[in-house]
């Protein structure tokens, strides 16, 4: 059994970080894969190469796909022929679902949806017939995955195979992400933050689903009111003061409470820093960095998105999304505990992922589905 996963690009996503922790997590040991890409290698191809499975790259670019894409696609598909096609993203599964066609054999076919769909108005143009194509190309796959209840209830209202649909988590390496109070000093002095400081942190790449302008207007408002000597700590493609449109919300006179880092490596040391995490995005199906926090043992303010309410549970505090006065309440009630009650409430939130999202078990599910369709004979082309 091998398969080949196709994704749209990996760079720094939650898909492609997951993607990256499930092959790392042991299903590139437990099942001969291949890796491709529509773009790029990104920041996660060399990782995946890492670990023994092939990564291709076809170099789209935005827009439709060219002939020479589509002839890439077929020279791997050949060159792989896999038993298992798995799609990951709105277009890595239409491209998926055509490599069906080109493959030896007509392979089983997995779609991995990783988003959540609250509505098309924030979509791009191509992005929105690309949802409407795969409604109504979803009888075709034999398994439609979704990493979070919410977004199977969604697409499957939007018209996506209520047949079809599977929910496997994210899965979270408890391992390599703990608590860890040598790290997190190391990060302090590395950004001269005072060790005795409050630390909320905030991790996203800058797109307008995240929210960054409303969490660092709440943010200010809390240096501005709290006696407390607070610092704000932000990591993401995109999230520095060369960008103008958060660089404007800070006050000048508190830039120093601010550090806004841009893409890091070593999120993870980022958290073993942070005395409260926030998530504040109006739109996720299962953040990542929910999870990854919670595995430091980091105590989360999280906006009521997607699964993002079930994972925090009684943890930390859920707030409505789009809601400045919600946020910043929100991150007021955890200030407002004792250093005592936040290290139990980390803790708690530590135990819930290790009870509820481990990688191991996760890798397992998909071990398990793979080994169900290898041995399933395709519904159909026709979806039937």
């Amino acid at each position: 059994m091998s398969i080949l996963h196709v994704i749209t690009g990996l760079g720094t996503g939650g898909a492609e970080r997951a993607l990256f922790s499930t092959l790392e997590g042991g299903l590139s040991r437990s099942i001969p894969c291949h890796v491709l890409s529509l773009t790029d290698k990104g920041t996660y191809g060399d990782r995946i190469e890492a670990l023994g499975v092939p990564v291709h790259a076809l170099h789209m670019k935005r827009g439709l796909p060219t002939a020479a894409v589509i002839s890439g696609l077929r020279r791997v598909i050949r060159e792989v022929r896999p038993d298992i096609l798995q799609g990951w993203m709105y277009h890595g599964n239409l491209a998926a679902s055509l490599g069906r066609f080109m493959a030896p054999g007509f392979p089983s076919l997995a779609w991995n949806v990783r988003h959540s769909l609250y509505g098309m108005d924030g979509e791009k143009t191509m992005t929105r017939y690309v949802i409407r194509a795969g409604a109504l190309l979803s009888g075709r796959p034999d398994v439609i995955l979704y990493n979070s209840e919410t977004s199977r209830r969604q697409h499957e209202a939007f018209g996506f195979s209520a047949k079809r649909g599977l929910v496997i988590p994210n899965g979270f390496d408890l391992n390599r992400l703990s608590p860890s109070p040598e790290r997190g000093i190391a990060i302090r002095k590395e950004l001269e933050i005072p060790l005795d400081a409050i630390v909320i942190g905030h991790v996203g790449r800058l797109h307008p689903l995240k929210d960054h302008p409303r969490f660092l207007r709440a943010a200010v408002r809390l240096i501005q009111e709290e006696s407390q000597d607070i610092h704000v700590v932000m990591s993401g493609l995109g999230v520095g003061y060369d960008t103008a449109s958060l660089a404007s919300t800070i006050p000048a006179g508190l830039i120093a409470r601010f550090h806004l880092l841009g893409e890091r490596r070593d999120v993870p040391d980022l958290m073993c820093a942070m005395n409260v995490f926030c998530q504040s995005s109006w739109s996720e199906a299962f953040p990542n960095v929910l999870g990854e926090a919670m595995a430091a043992g980091v105590p989360c303010v999280a906006t009521d998105v997607g699964d993002s309410g079930p994972v925090v549970g009684d943890t930390g505090v859920v707030v409505p999304p789009s809601d400045d006065e919600a946020l910043f309440c929100g991150l007021r009630q955890l200030l407002g505990k004792s250093v005592l009650e936040r290290q139990m409430l980390g803790e708690a939130a530590r135990s819930r992922v290790a009870a509820c999202y481990g990688r191991e078990a996760v890798v397992a599910g998909y071990v398990k589905l793979y080994k169900e369709l290898a041995g399933r004979k395709p519904h159909s082309a026709s979806g039937a």
